[in-house]
């Protein structure tokens, strides 16, 4: 297919033109990029934030679409727009980039100044743009990968097999079919379905131990204080951070024992796990069949700052 044809294609509704960058607070990997240095390159802008884990799951595929068309005119760009406080700190974002091998262009927005210029609501979020610089199509979550590819052969002028993607560890594709817990944010601002520890039912929470709430997390001000979720998915995972200076040292149980082979990459068989670094923690990984459990996560000593629990 020509580039005219990809251009004009009536099925590729014009969306606008892409909007300015000038709003970043910092590039990584690139000097800074303007809609004008774009020109002449099909560019899928992706919105990202390091500890959200549809965003996690969808990297692998936009690492592979970044190596595999380059040489044919595609520029990926990720805006980094962070969702919660510690998120604005530069060195993380940095060190997320380079811990998940991105080697595209990505603007930090810790003003949410792209994000406005986008007038974008969701993480993640794709924008595919012609070498025109005009809006193709855009795309919000996880999935339609095919589709997406496709998309951007058909803005290329070009037509390949697939890429075949392989995901592994926390950006594995969810295990759907099983998935009966959805995202689940514990500061008074989105908190939700919190109930009592000895009495819960599934997509409840609780805490027990001295908790103080704020509007985007909870934080734990005496040691050995506990978060308990009852939820049904292969995965389990916990946004934290830490107040505290050391790394925090904490435990997993799952129905009162050790997780063995249910652990995640964060926790060891025996439910052992440190808090060393503000990112998502994976907690759970069933390797068999799928129930509804009860997790318990204590920390053994105060500052731990717990945001979202997220599943797949």
């Amino acid at each position: 297919m020509s580039i005219f044809r990809a251009r004009h294609d009536p099925a590729l509704p014009a969306e606008g033109h892409l909007p300015s960058f000038g709003g970043a607070t910092e590039w990584l990997n690139s000097a800074p990029l303007s809609p004008a240095d774009l020109r002449g390159h099909v560019v899928l802008v992706q919105f990202w934030t390091l500890t959200c884990i549809n965003w996690l799951r969808t990297e692998p595929y936009l690492r592979a679409w970044s190596q595999v068309y380059r040489d044919d005119g595609l520029i990926v760009i990720g805006v980094h727009t962070p969702e919660f406080s510690f998120e604005h700190e530069m060195e993380r974002v940095r060190q997320a980039t380079a811990q998940r091998a991105i080697d595209y262009p990505v603007a930090l927005d810790s003003d949410y100044a792209v994000w406005s210029a986008f007038d974008n609501h969701y993480w993640p979020a794709l924008y595919f743009a012609d070498r025109e610089g005009v809006i193709r199509d855009h795309h919000f979550g996880e999935g339609r990968y095919d589709p997406s590819e496709r998309l951007i052969q058909q803005l290329l002028g070009i037509e390949r097999d697939l890429v075949p993607i392989e995901a592994l560890g926390v950006e594995a594709e969810a295990d759907w079919e099983n998935l009966r817990s959805a995202e689940t944010y514990l500061g008074y601002a989105r908190g939700e379905r919190n109930g009592s520890p000895e009495h819960l039912r599934l997509n409840q929470w609780a805490l027990t131990g001295e908790w103080t709430t704020g509007a985007e997390k909870v934080t734990l001000e005496r040691a050995n204080g506990s978060i308990v979720f009852r939820f049904h998915a292969r995965d389990a995972h916990l946004v934290l951070s830490r107040k505290a200076l050391e790394p925090i040292p904490f435990r997993l149980l799952l129905d009162g024992d050790a997780p063995g082979d249910a652990h995640g990459i964060d926790v060891d068989e025996n439910g052992d796990g440190v808090l060393d670094e503000g990112r998502l923690y994976q907690l759970v990984r069933h390797r068999d069949s799928v129930r509804e459990r009860t997790l318990e996560i204590t920390f053994h000593e105060p500052g731990a700052e717990a945001y979202v629990f997220t599943f797949g």
